[in-house]
């Protein structure tokens, strides 16, 4: 039997993949990759795995389910969380939690625009 790696590529599907790109670049912080896809935007993570925003499959209707990515938990890595912080709080993210220590470092989760939780710690 074969065995499997990864994670090594992450989505989300979006309602507006436009606003979430610029999310993503701009506030965030990631590093958008040109992208094959014409429905999704690509950002490097730096770890070999690569992070997309992309427009939901056909027949998802995102405003239909409940809340999008419960349970599952995305991190990053930001050396700078409190300026990370404070660009959040800035365009209106909502913060589900405060900056505080924890075994990663420093680290911070918000709602991205559609409603995922993220977290970005400081320590590599």
């Amino acid at each position: 039997m074969s065995t499997t790696t990864g994670p090594d590529f992450i989505s989300f599907q979006v309602r507006d993949r436009e606003a979430a790109t610029l999310f993503y670049e701009d506030v965030v912080g990631l590093t958008r990759l040109p992208a094959p896809n014409p429905a999704a935007a690509i950002f490097a993570s730096g770890t070999g795995a690569a992070l997309a925003v992309r427009d939901p499959f056909p027949g998802v209707d995102l405003d239909a389910i409940g809340q999008l990515g419960a349970g599952i938990g995305v991190w990053f890595h930001n050396a700078d969380v409190e300026s990370l912080h404070a660009r959040l709080l800035a365009a209106g993210a909502a913060i589900v939690q405060e900056p505080q220590e924890g075994p990663f470092g420093l680290q911070v989760s918000f709602r991205d625009l559609d409603g995922y939780v993220v977290t970005a710690h400081s320590r590599a």
